[in-house]
């Protein structure tokens, strides 16, 4: 199986970076990877870490955020320790993924469909909310609030919340407003 070319990824991102009609972004891949989906049931294993096989510690931020975003320190000791493969319902289980699906087709529809969801909302939030919620895995909750609460007064500076409030009193769907560019 060929391995990803990081290059070719984060030349892709560059470029869609510099897209302001691009809303979300769905990446899949093929094999038995942690976004790809599976034909067979029950899914098969999750590889997360891996570099404990090979003599490394996991150098691309695993080690410093997979703790926080399970929220289980021990599971992270025991799969950082043995790379042994994390199945599909525990990964559920764990809260390290949000829904498990049956095969690919089932997978890839619902992505696009989560991501159309996200490209209704207006740009500026949802890059908000991104930051905001990454910002706050490392802080406090008196700092997270004061961190959003100031994030927020700058943003009053675009048209986006008027227009969304708008549509929503004329009962129009979020998709024909014109929210702001990034």
């Amino acid at each position: 199986m060929p391995q990803p070319d990081w290059r070719e990824l984060v030349e892709c991102f560059n470029k869609i970076a510099q897209d302001p009609d691009c809303r979300a972004v769905v990446i899949s891949g093929a094999g038995k990877l942690f976004t790809s989906g599976t034909r067979c049931s029950p899914p098969p294993p999750l590889p997360l870490l891996l570099e404990v096989d090979v003599g490394l510690a996991a150098d691309v931020g695993t080690l410093q955020r997979l703790p926080k975003v399970i929220g289980n320190q021990s599971l992270v000791n025991e799969l950082a320790f043995t790379s042994r493969k994390m199945m599909a319902d525990e990964a559920l289980g764990s809260g390290l993924v949000s829904r498990v699906f049956p095969n690919k087709e089932d997978m890839l529809e619902a992505a696009f469909t989560l991501a159309e969801e996200i490209s209704t909302k207006s740009p500026v939030a949802v890059q908000s909310t991104k930051v905001n919620l990454i910002y706050s895995r490392n802080h406090s909750v008196a700092e997270s609030l004061n961190y959003v609460a100031t994030w927020n007064m700058s943003m009053l500076q675009t048209q986006d919340i008027v227009k969304s409030v708008q549509a929503a009193l004329e009962k129009k769907d979020l998709k024909s407003v014109n929210f702001s560019k990034l």
